[in-house]
This record gives C-alpha cells, sequence and structure tokens, in this order.
C-alpha cells in the first residue's frame, strides 16, 4: 500500500493571510483530485517567513489555522500548514496539521531556530517531538533550520516513524545544501524526507523552490522546479521495510558507545 502526498510550492501573497488562503483552495482541490491523501505547505506559507515580525500571531483558533482546517473539511484531505503561535513570552513557529474532519491533530514548535538572521531573538523555540498518521504511515515533523541537525531526525527514526515532512523558506542562495540535507537525513535515517519549499521574492529573501523527497536510500524521487507548482509523491512502506532489512544501518547502530563518548569528551586513553 502506497500514500500520496501532495507539496504546495506557492508564493505565498506577503503579510496577507486570507489573499494566501483563498489561493491554497486551488491547491487543495488539485491535491484531492489527484488522490493525495496529505497537502503540505511552506513554513509560514500564508504570511510570508519573517525572523523578526510576530505580528500574525494566533492561536489554533486564528485565521491561518482554521483556514486550514476549513480546507480540510471541504476537500476530506489532511493538510499542514506553518504559522506564527501565540505563546508567552514569545511565539512560536509552528506547524499544523489536520485531519480530513477538520480536527488538529498534530502540532510541532520549530526547535532549532535561526540564529544568523535573529529568529531566536523574536520566538521561543519548541523542545519536543511531534508524530502523526495518515492512513497508516507515520510522520514526524521538522522545520527548515531543523535540517541541519541530526539528532533530531535520528530520534524520529527512533520513535519509528516512515518518514519527515520538513515545511521551509530556503533561500536560493543556500539551495544546494537543501538538496545535500533532504539526503542526508534520509539516507542516514533510512526514512522519507519530504521537503516542501517556497517560492518567489519577499522582503526577507529570493526563493527557488525546488520542493523535493529524498526515499530511504537517499535518493530524489520527486523534485520541484523553481516556480509555483503541486509535486506529488508516492510513499511505500514495503520499499522501506526491504531496505531496512537488506541493508541494516539502524540495527548496526550503537548509541551505547555512543553515550560513552559523548560522557567521555572524545578522550583517548
Amino acid at each position: 500500500m502506497v500514500v500520496t502526498i501532495a507539496c504546495a510550492q506557492v508564493a505565498g501573497i506577503w503579510e496577507d493571510p486570507e489573499a494566501t488562503l483563498a489561493m491554497a483552495r486551488n491547491c487543495t482541490r488539485m491535491a484531492a483530485d489527484a488522490g493525495a491523501s496529505l497537502i503540505c505547505f511552506p513554513e509560514q506559507f500564508a504570511t510570508g517567513w519573517s525572523p523578526q515580525s510576530t505580528q500574525f500571531a494566533e492561536n489554533l483558533t486564528g485565521t491561518i489555522v482554521t483556514g486550514l482546517r476549513k480546507l480540510a473539511r471541504d476537500y476530506g484531505i489532511y493538510t499542514l500548514g506553518s504559522f506564527v503561535e501565540q505563546n508567552d513570552p514569545k511565539p512560536r513557529n509552528t506547524c499544523v496539521v489536520t485531519n480530513p474532519q477538520g480536527d488538529v491533530i498534530a502540532t510541532y514548535a520549530k526547535i532549532h531556530l535561526f540564529s544568523p538572521m535573529g529568529e531566536d531573538k523574536f520566538y521561543s523555540p519548541g523542545s519536543n517531538t511531534t508524530v502523526f498518521a495518515v492512513e497508516d504511515y507515520h510522520f514526524g515533523l521538522a522545520i527548515c533550520y531543523d535540517l541541519r541537525f541530526p539528532a533530531l531526525f535520528e530520534a524520529y527514526a527512533r520513535e519509528g516513524v516512515h518518514g519527515v515532512i520538513v515545511p521551509a523558506a530556503w533561500p536560493c542562495r543556500r539551495i544546494e545544501n537543501w538538496e545535500v540535507f533532504i539526503r542526508a537525513r534520509a539516507m542516514e535515517n533510512q526514512l522519507y524526507i519530504i521537503g516542501v519549499n517556497t517560492t518567489g521574492t519577499t522582503p526577507i529573501e529570493c526563493y527557488c523552490g525546488c520542493s523535493m523527497t529524498a526515499d530511504p536510500t537517499g535518493t530524489i524521487i520527486s523534485r520541484g522546479r523553481n516556480g509555483e507548482e503541486l509535486l506529488l509523491t508516492e510513499l511505500s512502506k514495503e520499499f522501506l521495510f526491504r531496505i531496512r532489512r537488506e541493508f541494516p544501518v539502524l540495527r548496526d547502530q550503537r548509541p551505547d558507545v555512543y553515550r560513552q563518548l559523548t560522557a567521555d569528551g572524545g578522550r583517548r586513553e
């Protein structure tokens, strides 16, 4: 049995969530018509990612989450998107997932905030992993800069997920790194990594899309171009389990040794 995931590589309308959600309706309809079980939108897709602006902070009853819930109900599909979540003392960069009935089934707050552009000064980091199910596939969540931190993905592999979905606002000037990290995280942990990136130009950055999915061997099995598009990808648990049986990297890990090396600070006799 396979599951089809849709990545909506869209250029959101800057700081206009209602207009962007109206645009997202067409993407969601096309994804549902194509048989996708889940549609994923980029990081802070409805307002555009900003490391400093928190003016659109909302809770789970706000415009953006309510819009995603309505899209899910209207088209009978799971939806996933990132938004600025109200939180004390500072907002969080949060990803939310809704089921086809419009219920919120998962939230994940970005653990690694992008300090090179000051995101850590205006946002609070998350501290927990999140796992949710689409049909009988289990997915973890990460956001953009999280891709650079392999320990998070190792934690998801230990939790038994089949894939990790990564909404992002990854800029053109580092797009080569985007592919390297997606392939590496997939290959290291023998799971699917689904990266959905934004496109277009905002006051913050220029984005080139290139949404992509890597399979458990690190092979790119779907790749977006530079502009707006809806990217459909089929995932197979049967393939994932076969790769893990034939090449048992996860079984051959030595976490006991790693813990000791960390405790010893890397000292040698």
